[in-house]
C-alpha cells in the first residue's frame, strides 16, 4: 500500500513549489528579492519554494510577476488548482453546508460505468436512505462545526443515487460487517436502512458484499475509498477528501479492493449478516 493517501497531492504540491523556484533562479533573483518583489515576508518565500506552504493564486500570479514570467501564471494556476483539488478539506468543501458536495459529484457519478466502493465505517452514500443520510449528516456538520443542510443535503444525495437505477452502471460494494452494527441514527432509521440494503442486493447491476468479523484478515481494515472506473479513487479521511488519479496509486486501490473482495461474503450469507443486524435492534 501507500505510504499515504495523500502523497499524490503532495507530490503535486512539491511539482509546482519546484517549478516556482526554477522561476526565481531563472530571474537570478534571491528568496530575499523575490519577497521584496512580492511584498511579503522572505520566510513565506521558503514556505512555498519548500512546498511547506501551500501557493494561493494570488501568490502564483506575484511570484511570476516578480519573475517577469507572466506568460507562465495561466499554466501554473492551473496547477495548483489541480493539486488542490486533491486533497480538499470538509470543512472547507461544507463551508456553505453539505448540499452542494451532493451535488458537485453528479457528473463524476454519470460519467462512471464501475463503481468500485469500500466502507468500514457507514453505509455508502449511494446506498443510504433519506433517514439515515439526515443523521449522518447532521452529525458531521455539528462534528465539523459547519452549517447544518443536513435534510436537503440528504434529499440530494438520495436523488444522486438515481444512478443505480438508470443508465449503464455497474456497482461493486463491500462492506465491513461492523458497518450494519454501528448505530447510525435511532433503530428505527438502521432497520429502514439495512432493509434497503437487501432490495438493493437483488438489482442485477449490483453485488453487495460484507466482510464478516471472524473471517481471516488477507487485508487490515482500510479508510473508506471509491473508484471511479480506473481513473481515480477518492479516499475519505477525518479531515479530508484524497483524490488520486495517478495510475499506480489507482492500482493499488483495486488491488485492494480485489484483495477484500476475496475475504467478503456476498448473496445469500451476505443477506444472513444483515437479517442479523436487523434482528438485533431494540
Amino acid at each position: 500500500m501507500s505510504a499515504s493517501p495523500s502523497s499524490s497531492a503532495q507530490a503535486a504540491r512539491e511539482a509546482l513549489a519546484a517549478r516556482l523556484g526554477a522561476l526565481r533562479r531563472d530571474a537570478e533573483l534571491t528568496g530575499h528579492e523575490l519577497a521584496l518583489r512580492c511584498e511579503w515576508s522572505p520566510a513565506k518565500s521558503s514556505r512555498i519554494e519548500r512546498g511547506k506552504t501551500p501557493a494561493s493564486d494570488a501568490d502564483v500570479r506575484a511570484w511570476c510577476k516578480a519573475c517577469g514570467a507572466e506568460d507562465q501564471t495561466a499554466d501554473l494556476i492551473a496547477a495548483n488548482r489541480q493539486a488542490d483539488q486533491m486533497y480538499v478539506h470538509w470543512q472547507k468543501l461544507h463551508r456553505h453546508g453539505m448540499r452542494r458536495a451532493q451535488e458537485e459529484v453528479v457528473p463524476l457519478y454519470k460519467a462512471t460505468r464501475h463503481f468500485r466502493v469500500y466502507c468500514s465505517n457507514v453505509i455508502p452514500g449511494m446506498l443510504q436512505t433519506q433517514a439515515y443520510a439526515t443523521a449522518l449528516l447532521s452529525t458531521i456538520a455539528t462534528f465539523q462545526g459547519t452549517p447544518d443542510d443536513s435534510e436537503t443535503a440528504a434529499a440530494t444525495r438520495v436523488e444522486r443515487s438515481r444512478v443505480l437505477h438508470e443508465g449503464d452502471h455497474r456497482f461493486a460494494l463491500l462492506l465491513e460487517e461492523t458497518v450494519l452494527r454501528y448505530r447510525i441514527g435511532d433503530d428505527a432509521t438502521m432497520a429502514g436502512q439495512l432493509g434497503y440494503l437487501l432490495a438493493v442486493m437483488a438489482l442485477p447491476n449490483v453485488s453487495l458484499g460484507v466482510i464478516p468479523f471472524t473471517v481471516p484478515r488477507r487485508v487490515w481494515p482500510l479508510e473508506a475509498f471509491y473508484l471511479f472506473d480506473s481513473r481515480q479513487a477518492s479516499v475519505e479521511l477525518l479531515t479530508a477528501a484524497v483524490n488520486v488519479s495517478a495510475p499506480s496509486e489507482v492500482a493499488t486501490y483495486a488491488k485492494a479492493f480485489a484483495e477484500l473482495s476475496e475475504i467478503a461474503v456476498h448473496g445469500a450469507a451476505a443477506r444472513v449478516l444483515i437479517s442479523e443486524a436487523i434482528n438485533s435492534l431494540g
